[in-house]
């Protein structure tokens, strides 16, 4: 049971609203004095202290009606917490949140709550995280109102939902299509990541960790492929800690999630683009595609584009093969393989474009394609398990060079030494300082410093 569940879901409810109400009083006498609209921290104070005001005024009414106070030790700043966590935080959910140990959060419904642990704990069924359905939407149509840079509808007109939550991690809800209310929450357990990280974990050796700070610093445009919660945004965080942090990056996704600028000291030119849904008529909007266009016009160093869902693949492929290079994108995908196949259907169901000329395309936009999954060798440790290059679309379609394959004795990604590097790619990385004639490798200075 949550700290907050102790409570009467409809006094939260109550009190929340009476808040809202006074706030709402507050901003309209606010304009017809002339003062400035209340932002940010100052509003969230303001409606701290309008909190504290409505709890004590519903207690003082449970005493003039006769009824006995909770006799729980502080109740009532527990119940100030749970309206303010109701009002500007994730409710009933915000305990689970701030567990770090969480790594998924599923909910099929108010009262069908599965958490999954990231330790031995695994998977677990949780308390109810509303009193109802209704309120359940009513939590993430709360969420979905300031959580974003942009407010995002949730309603059965507009019942998809994907946000990123102010603790950086992923939220998806569906209503209507299923008989109750679906939300899914991917937590962010590693917020920050650097490939000296990635190497204690165990997800990559020092060779290849080796290998993918020269290909950033190289400048090389890289896809990194997996399923779902394969740990791609993990890595391509640790990849994007590897570029210079002078660089200027855009970043392109649905929902933000990357947040490099909640960390200027590791990238302070940062912008952030999200996508801009249209509104109920179906006017207005930005889509993920027009968003990769427009970076085109803000002079990026690199352009990252956090998951490819399809739309924006040609303007991404276009960018990349037209002297943007350094850029990085995650995909989904079955293997490193599919990943060429993928990128091609997209082109060709959005853009209609023919399938030999998606594959020339991305031949010529894309250098390596990184795969990492679950590995069942290592209990289901993720881990990168094979590395290609590619190697031009000779015959219409896309060829590629295994670079790194699964160890047959751990599944990890290993150099295949028999397998040459392409002559001017291994130029290239060699000027970057990779050595890959090394029997051992060590980090270079830039991993270190940046991540000690």
């Amino acid at each position: 049971m949550t700290a907050t569940s102790v409570f009467d879901y409809d006094v939260v409810r109550l009190l929340r609203e009476r808040v809202a109400d006074r706030m709402t009083r507050t901003k309209q006498e606010r304009e017809r004095h002339g003062s400035p609209e209340l932002r940010g921290a100052d509003e969230q104070q303001l409606a701290h202290s309008l909190i504290t005001s409505e709890v004590q005024r519903y207690l003082a009414d449970l005493l003039s009606a006769g009824h006995e106070l909770p006799t729980d030790e502080g109740f009532d700043l527990r119940l100030i917490a749970a309206v303010d966590a109701a009002m500007y935080r994730a409710g009933e959910l915000q305990e689970l949140l701030d567990d770090s140990d969480i790594e998924n959060i599923d909910i099929n419904g108010s009262d069908e709550v599965f958490i999954t642990f990231g330790d031995a704990r695994g998977k677990v069924r949780g308390a109810p995280i509303a009193g109802s359905d209704d309120e359940l939407i009513g939590i993430i149509q709360n969420l979905a109102s300031y959580a974003g840079i942009n407010a995002r509808p949730f309603t059965r007109a507009s019942p998809e939902l994907d946000l990123r939550l102010p603790d950086g991690s992923r939220l998806s809800a569906v209503m209507a299509a299923s008989e109750r209310p679906i939300v899914s929450i991917r937590r962010n357990r590693f917020p920050q990541m650097f490939l000296s990280d990635l190497v204690d974990l165990g997800t990559i050796d020092e060779r290849l960790a080796c290998f993918l700070e020269a290909c950033v610093r190289a400048r090389m445009n890289i896809v990194i492929g997996g399923a779902t919660d394969a740990g791609k945004t993990t890595l391509l965080r640790a990849l994007i800690n590897c570029i210079e942090p002078d660089e200027r990056l855009i970043t392109v996704e649905r929902a933000l999630e990357l947040g490099l600028r909640r960390h200027p000291d590791l990238h302070a030119d940062v912008v952030e683009l999200e996508e801009v849904l249209p509104d109920p008529d179906g006017s207005g909007g930005l889509t993920i595609r027009e968003l990769v266009r427009r970076t085109r016009r803000h002079n990026p160093s690199r352009v990252i584009v956090g998951e490819v869902l399809g739309p924006e693949v040609v303007e991404m492929l276009s960018a990349m093969s037209q002297g943007n290079n350094g850029s990085l994108s995650t995909l989904h995908a079955r293997s490193a393989a599919d990943v060429f196949n993928k990128l091609a259907q997209y082109a060709g169901q959005y853009e209609r474009v023919d399938f030999p000329v998606a594959q020339s395309l991305i031949a010529g936009a894309v250098d390596f394609v990184v795969f990492i999954g679950k590995n069942r060798l290592l209990g289901g440790r993720r881990c990168v398990t094979q590395v290609l290059e590619v190697a031009g679309a000779p015959d219409g379609q896309v060829a590629s060079s295994t670079i790194f394959a699964a160890s047959p004795f751990d599944g990890r990604a290993i150099r295949v030494d028999d397998v040459a590097l392409g002559l001017d790619r291994g130029v290239e990385l060699a000027d970057a300082g990779y050595d890959d004639t090394a029997g051992h490798h060590s980090y270079p200075p830039v991993i270190r410093a940046r991540s000690a």
